[in-house]
C-alpha cells in the first residue's frame, strides 16, 4: 500500500461523525461551560440544566480540580462530555492524551491547531483507533484557532482552521466574527464551537470578541458555549431562556 493511501485512510474525518452532523441548519446546541471551583458546583449546574442543556464543557479549572470523577458523573447523567483541555504539546504526548480522552466517553475535544500537522494528524489517529478498538463512537475533535479573550485577523484565523480541517479535525473553535467568513472560504464540511456567546447587552467579561446566540447561529456556528451569563445569575434557567431568545 502506497505512503499516500496509508495517510489518507489514516487521517480522513469518520463519515459518522463529522459527514452526520449539519454544517450550518440554522440551529446551534447550546454547551455549559462548568467554569466553577468545586464538584459540588458542577453538579449543581448540570442537575438543574440537563436536559434543557444536554452538552456540558468540563475546562482546566474543573478537570484539575475533579479529574476523571466529573466526566463520569456527566456521562452517567446522559449528558455529553466536552472536554476543553486544548492538548498543545509535543506530537507524542497529545496523542497519549486524546487516547485517555477517548477512554473517558468524551463527546467532543479540543487541541491547538498551533500545534502544527504532526500533532494534529497523531490526535486524529490515536481517537480514531483508540474509538474503534473499545467499540464506541470517535469524540469529534475541534482545533482552536485564536482564543476570543484575543483579537484576530480573519486571515490568520482561516490558515489555522484550513491547517487543521485539512488534518483530519471535525471542526474548530472560533468567534462569530469569524464564522461567517470561514463558512465562505473553506468548502469542506466542518463543524463551529463558538464560546463567548453573551445576551444582549450583558457584560463581555475578559472576551475581545463576542456575540449573542441569535448572531452567531446567523453566522454559521454549530454549538454555542455559554459560561458566566449562566452561572453567575440566580436563576439559570430563566437566563438559559434569555440567551435564546435573544
Amino acid at each position: 500500500m502506497s505512503r499516500k493511501m496509508i495517510n489518507e485512510e489514516v487521517y480522513h474525518r469518520d463519515p459518522d461523525a463529522t459527514q452526520k452532523q449539519p454544517q450550518h441548519s440554522g440551529k446551534a446546541e447550546i454547551i455549559l461551560a462548568l467554569d466553577v471551583e468545586s464538584f459540588s458546583q458542577a453538579k449543581y449546574f448540570v442537575n438543574k440544566l440537563y436536559p434543557r442543556i444536554k452538552i456540558f464543557k468540563v475546562g482546566s479549572q474543573l478537570f484539575t480540580i475533579c479529574g476523571p470523577r466529573i466526566t463520569e458523573f456527566i456521562n452517567k447523567k446522559g449528558a455529553g462530555v466536552f472536554l476543553d483541555l486544548k492538548f498543545f504539546d509535543i506530537p507524542n504526548t497529545v496523542a497519549g492524551a486524546v487516547r485517555s480522552a477517548v477512554r473517558l466517553r468524551v463527546k467532543m475535544l479540543t487541541l491547538h491547531i498551533s500545534g502544527g500537522q504532526k500533532m494534529i494528524k497523531a490526535a486524529v489517529d490515536v481517537a480514531r483507533k483508540e474509538s474503534y478498538g473499545l467499540k464506541i463512537k470517535r469524540p469529534l475533535l475541534f482545533g482552536v484557532t485564536v482564543l476570543t479573550s484575543k483579537k484576530a485577523k480573519p486571515g490568520e484565523v482561516l490558515r489555522l482552521a484550513r491547517l487543521g480541517i485539512g488534518c483530519g479535525l471535525d471542526g474548530v473553535v472560533c468567534s462569530a466574527q469569524e464564522a461567517d467568513f470561514l463558512r465562505k472560504n473553506i468548502r469542506d464540511k466542518f463543524l463551529i464551537v463558538t464560546p463567548g456567546i453573551r445576551p444582549k447587552r450583558g457584560a463581555v467579561h475578559d472576551q475581545k470578541r463576542t456575540a449573542t446566540a441569535k448572531e452567531a447561529i446567523k453566522a454559521g456556528s454549530n454549538f454555542l458555549v455559554v459560561g458566566r451569563p449562566i452561572l453567575e445569575t440566580k436563576d439559570p434557567i430563566l437566563a438559559l431562556k434569555d440567551i435564546l431568545l435573544k
